[in-house]
């Protein structure tokens, strides 16, 4: 049972705060989480080691990194594989059991010919996590949905499930035009993490609750056909978002939320 880190930096931010990183680790060890979600070091690949002796001093658990990658361009996907790789390789020294990339949009739909490139790209990433002991679990926002899904469809359409696998942000998917019973029943077998958020009236809720987005359906599903059990709360404020209780609250609500609901 882990967090994302983007809400509680949106969380900081509102409350004109640098994000006290150690802060955040000891409230999510306070509240009864195992692990953070932060952002994958590509740069600078011995941060990403850092940070899980971070989270150990505190008793958390090193288990997913986040990262984007430009992966459309030919003359580009093969060196943003590799520098993904190389930090990942740290990551998988340091205990990290998944990396969980988001393709980098490009503020129009991706041609077939850019689509093509990014499913290789995509296979060579698994195939190299692989090696390392990791599992890659691609993830979606609004542009991949667009037209349907177009590229959410394509990226699984042409990959293979055991190497391309699935972190599952069933609200962003949702937002997209996907129901979360469809997306489970087509590509649940990729699960290998989850991003959980929920709205209300379309607009995002300040915990994980009741809502938009029947849990209870995603939980049964993932309990008979034995998903991973990797779940990451990403709460999230946009414009209509009401606060009233603070992030560590609204987290700890969140907890029980996932803990009733999921059994986790």
């Amino acid at each position: 049972m882990g967090s994302n880190v983007y809400g509680w930096g949106q969380y900081a931010e509102r409350d004109h705060k640098p994000l006290d990183l150690g802060g955040v680790i000891s409230a999510l060890r306070d509240t009864g989480y195992d692990y953070l979600e932060y952002y994958l070091d590509v740069n600078r690949p011995e941060e990403n080691g850092r940070f899980a002796e971070q989270l150990r001093a505190k008793g958390l658990q090193p288990v997913s990194l986040y990262t984007g990658a430009r992966l459309h361009e030919a003359d580009q996907a093969q060196e943003a594989v590799r520098k993904v790789l190389a930090s990942a390789h740290v990551a998988a020294q340091s205990g990290f059991r998944v990396i969980s990339c988001n393709a980098d949009p490009i503020g129009r739909e991706k041609t077939e010919e850019e689509l093509k490139t990014q499913a290789a790209a995509l296979t060579d990433l698994g195939k190299g996590l692989n090696a390392l002991g990791l599992k890659l679990g691609v993830h979606q926002h609004l542009p991949e949905m667009a037209n349907h899904g177009r590229e959410f469809h394509y990226d699984f359409d042409n990959t293979r499930p055991e190497i391309v696998g699935w972190c599952y942000d069933v609200h962003w998917v949702w937002k997209g035009g996907i129901p979360p019973g469809e997306a489970l029943r087509q590509y649940g077998e990729r699960v290998v993490t989850w991003h959980l958020r929920q709205s209300r009236d379309r607009i995002w809720w300040e915990d994980l609750d009741t809502g938009d987005i029947d849990y209870g359906e995603v939980a049964r599903f993932a309990k008979d056909h034995g998903l991973a059990r990797r779940f990451s709360v990403e709460l999230a404020l946009e414009p209509g978002t009401k606060i009233t209780r603070s992030v560590v609250e609204n987290h700890r609500r969140s907890r029980e939320f996932v803990r009733r609901v999921f059994q986790a």
